[in-house]
């Protein structure tokens, strides 16, 4: 039996995860900090660096909505195209009895076989 335990992909992605959260909180500091020492009041800082955190949530919920608008309209037609009888074709010729006698008559009762008028 191995003595060595292993993590789970589950615990790998968080840890994963975590680190990539905790650098963009290092980030986010940084500017914040960057930002002070410019001459900016430190609730300055933080008020903007919140409006750029909503500009970026706007520009996403903007861009998805707009996806999720072309996947409907894609769905639709999609729907429309299934339900069209495009593929429909006209009834085939039949032979019966009709206005011109016994022949082969299309849908519309027109006679399309050579016929000899004098029977």
């Amino acid at each position: 039996m191995n003595t060595t335990t292993r993590i789970s992909t589950a615990e790998r992605l968080g840890r994963s995860f975590g680190r990539g959260w905790r650098a963009y909180v290092r980030g986010e500091r940084r500017a914040s900090n960057w930002l002070v020492s410019k001459g900016v009041p430190a609730a300055g800082a933080t008020a903007l660096v919140w409006m750029v955190k909503l500009v970026a949530l706007g520009v996403l919920l903007y861009t998805t909505f707009w996806l999720a608008m072309l996947l409907v309209c894609v769905m639709v037609v999609a729907w429309t195209a299934r339900n069209a009888d495009l593929g429909e074709e006209l009834p085939e010729p039949e032979w019966r009895n009709g206005p011109a006698g016994f022949g082969l008559y299309t849908y519309d009762g027109f006679r399309i076989d050579p016929h000899v008028e004098d029977d």
